[in-house]
């Protein structure tokens, strides 16, 4: 299935007529730091319609991506390693 849907868009996408990536970006992305707390690009992904957060250094330099996937990950961590404590 994925092959098939994945075959139909590159041939809509071969229609391009000449789009480039600039022009379907976001061209100001809402974006993190480095040292964003934790739980406040929790809360921007979990409260907010992106899934996925640039992730750039104190120069504005993009150096990863931060996803919601990222942030259950940690949560989970974080859970099992206060139940642990508890235990």
């Amino acid at each position: 299935m994925w092959d098939t849907t994945f075959n139909e868009i590159q041939k809509l996408l071969s229609k391009t007529n000449g789009k480039v990536v600039g022009d379907l970006m976001t061209p100001a992305p809402l974006v993190v730091r480095e040292t964003t707390n934790l739980g406040d690009a929790a809360r921007l992904l979990l409260e907010t319609k992106y899934r996925r957060l640039p992730v750039v250094d104190c120069e504005g330099k993009l150096v990863g991506i931060i996803t919601r996937g990222n942030v259950v990950k940690a949560a989970l961590q974080i859970k099992r390693a206060s139940e642990n404590k508890l235990s």
